[in-house]
């Protein structure tokens, strides 16, 4: 419940902050008596396309401990904490990133990596991980997400996330507007759109954007492959990330907040639109490599 709550007051927040922003630009006002201002309908699709992105990636940190109650570790207060951190900062200097900020979380078998920049990310693992794995695939889980800062998947995914939501709300509107038109031929154009433009750019909104969302997690399963190998090159060897997967495959993999399924070890969504390949085509990609 708290995360559902958390994911709909940051919409609420982010939509609230682009629709101010693009008011006080002026390019909210798009439509006009002689037809579409096309410039005006291409700012305004870039603040709803990347505003929102951005906004989500530079609140991703704090987004994600509040919404799984991940505890930074300051402090080791264990010897598996301690050795989680060290394991995170051996890794981070051999990828050649700033040394992230580490933490754990109650749940089930997953991991996670977020965080606007390379050098001030967050790389969190459950306690679940910890619980049902060895130390070597843990240590391989951890090289997997510290590959997912040093690649940039995080900005990759926003700005790839940003062109598609800028591509969704610029043509379905353009679209929209020669539906309208086309229905409304002949009649007096003054009271603004009709129900044609209305319904074409609502149903458009959610075509395209289901379209998009098929683009999107068709880069975040590449993104996989590569953190893969990744953490091969990081521990020298492929065998402990391939055990670690093949483990992850026979365990239920704890649910993310939808802001970082993209960046969890494993994901559970169909097959177009999850966000991670199966598990068998990522081990046997690392054992091709």
């Amino acid at each position: 419940m708290k995360r559902i709550f958390l994911f709909v007051l940051t919409n609420v927040a982010v939509m609230a902050v682009l629709m101010v922003t693009s008011r006080l630009l002026g390019v909210d006002r798009y439509l006009t008596a002689n037809g579409l201002n096309m410039t005006a309908l291409a700012g305004f699709s870039l603040i709803m396309g990347f505003g929102g992105a951005t906004i989500s990636l530079l609140m991703s940190k704090t987004m994600a401990k509040m919404s799984t109650g991940a505890r930074v570790i300051n402090q080791p207060q264990t010897a598996d904490e301690a050795w989680i951190v060290q394991t995170v900062q051996n890794f981070a200097q051999k990828a050649g990133i700033g040394m992230p900020e580490v933490a754990i979380y109650d749940g089930a078998p997953n991991a996670f990596a977020t965080g606007a920049f390379k050098n001030s990310a967050l790389v969190a693992v459950s306690t679940g991980l910890l619980q049902n794995m060895t130390r070597e695939e843990v240590e391989a889980v951890i090289g997997h997400e510290v590959a997912h800062v040093a690649n940039g998947d995080m900005v990759t995914m926003t700005l790839i996330q940003g062109v598609m939501n800028t591509f969704v709300v610029f043509l379905s509107r353009v679209i929209g507007y020669a539906v309208d038109s086309f229905l409304r031929r002949g009649d007096d154009r003054d009271s603004g759109p009709g129900i044609g433009y209305m319904v074409t750019t609502i149903v458009l909104d959610i075509v395209l954007g289901f379209v998009a969302a098929i683009i999107v997690a068709w880069f975040s399963r590449q993104r996989e492959f590569r953190a893969d190998a990744g953490a091969a090159q990081l521990m020298g060897r492929k065998q402990p990330m391939i055990n670690a997967l093949a483990r992850l495959g026979g365990l239920s993999a704890g649910e993310l907040p939808k802001t970082m399924q993209a960046f969890g070890i494993t994901g559970n969504l169909g097959k177009l639109f999850s966000t991670h390949p199966p598990m068998e085509e990522r081990i046997a990609a690392l054992q091709n490599l």
